[in-house]
């Protein structure tokens, strides 16, 4: 169980309001880094570990400075990612770039910064040699496929998902690699996203330092690098709970000290590159009623929409729902809460129980700190929102400004019309 809260009042949430209108993304500075604080002292037995943070799930540069600061570094899978990096001052081995169906610019662009380059698929090899020279540490992705009996919807089984090299290609990757003077090797994987089963993330590390021990017997190298992917989950309803990170470290070391101490591979950098665990359940989506609709079915209708929060139209995911003022009501009320876009899966909730909702509520979506903003669009012409960082005393900086008109209209040419 997990109780659903928020860090303001409502009080301090229209005096927000009354600077940064609503919809906007808030995310929690104080509780983001006692989180990622949490994880890495869970793991201060291995000699080296680290954490990196997964852009793509919330790529703001504040926030990325803000966990640079913890040690944290960077799971880059795309050029403007790497140029927040750039930016923040992120580099060298504090980068894992994980990329599939790569332009080389991309490549380039990971190598200049001294990344760790984490191949997709064994035809890279070729494909990097024919563009340039290969860095000195490569990593490698691995599929298990069918050896793993299940996914989710996120990211599917195994053996249908795109991503990674099999077995048997890992091995002759690394011997080809080998042959061509690359004298530095690492492991990767990611078979299921938001999963809150820690058995399934134990036995994925398990798998994964017995394919570090296959590589040594068959290829005759041994990785320095293992990188478990970012798969801890996010309890996003109240009724589920958060991995506990104490009992995951313990459950990896067992069979680590089991596994890899007995064949000399106690100094591989161990690695998470989690970014839902991490910022997800500490962003707010906010937002205000704006309409009641009576049809078929009852609705609200909010002033975000689809664009602003993806999840719950593309997967149909839960996000739970605060009505400011109203957290200690009945919630005998069943609502849609829809947004305006011209598509009928624009909706947060369906069939929710809820307070009564009156025009001007405002409403808080829970942990839309991870895949939230940085997942939005602008279909229908819709404007991103505003993201802003909540400080421990209250006060909160605007980190991103909401997109304008002029911002959406940049790219034409309205000139020859």
């Amino acid at each position: 169980m997990n109780v659903k809260t928020v860090p303001f009042s409502e009080e301090q949430i229209r005096e927000i309001i009354a600077s940064y209108p609503t919809p906007f993304h808030s995310y929690d500075e104080a509780a983001i880094v006692s989180n990622v604080r949490k994880l890495i002292k869970a793991f201060d037995w291995v000699p080296d570990f680290k954490e990196y943070f997964a852009v793509k799930a919330t790529p703001n540069p504040y926030l990325m400075k803000l966990l640079k600061a913890e040690g944290v570094g960077a799971d880059c899978s795309s050029m403007a990612e790497l140029a927040l990096c750039e930016k923040v001052g992120i580099t060298g081995h504090d980068i894992v770039f994980s990329s599939n169906d790569t332009p080389y610019a991309e490549y380039k662009k990971a190598m200049e910064l001294g990344a760790l380059i984490n191949l997709d698929d064994i035809s890279m090899i070729e494909y990097l040699e024919s563009h340039g020279s290969l860095p000195d540490w490569i990593c490698a992705r691995y599929n298990p496929g069918p050896l793993m009996k299940e996914g989710n919807d996120i990211i599917g089984t195994p053996e249908e998902a795109k991503y990674g090299m099999t077995r048997e290609q890992i091995f002759e990757a690394f011997r080809i690699l080998k042959e061509k003077g690359v004298h530095h090797f690492g492991l990767h994987t990611m078979v299921v996203s938001n999963e809150l089963d820690v058995n399934g993330l134990i036995n994925t590390a398990k798998m994964m330092f017995e394919l570090a021990v296959d590589v040594q017997k068959n290829v005759g190298i041994s990785i320095e690098f293992l990188d478990f992917g970012g798969g801890i989950g996010l309890p996003y309803k109240p009724e589920q709970s958060f991995i506990d990170y104490d009992v995951l470290s313990e459950g990896i070391r067992n069979y680590y000290d089991d596994i890899m101490v007995p064949a000399g591979l106690e100094k591989v950098r161990l690695a998470f590159e989690c970014g839902r665990a991490i910022t997800g359940p500490y962003g707010y989506l906010v937002t205000t009623a704006i309409h009641h609709k009576h049809i078929w079915k009852e609705y609200i209708g909010v002033d975000a929409c689809m664009a602003n929060l993806m999840r719950p139209g593309m997967y149909g995911a839960y996000h739970h729902i605060t009505v400011m003022g109203k957290e200690n009501a009945p919630k005998d009320h069943i609502y849609d809460v829809s947004g305006s876009l011209c598509e009928n899966c624009d909706k947060f909730a369906v069939d929710r129980a809820l307070p009564e909702i009156k025009d001007g509520d405002i409403l808080v979506i829970h942990d839309t700190g991870a895949h939230g903003h940085s997942m939005g669009f602008n279909y229908n012409g819709k404007l991103r929102s505003a993201e802003l960082l909540l400080h421990g005393d209250g006060s909160v900086t605007q980190i991103r400004r909401a997109e304008t008109l002029d911002d959406l209209f940049a790219t034409l040419d309205f000139s020859d019309l």
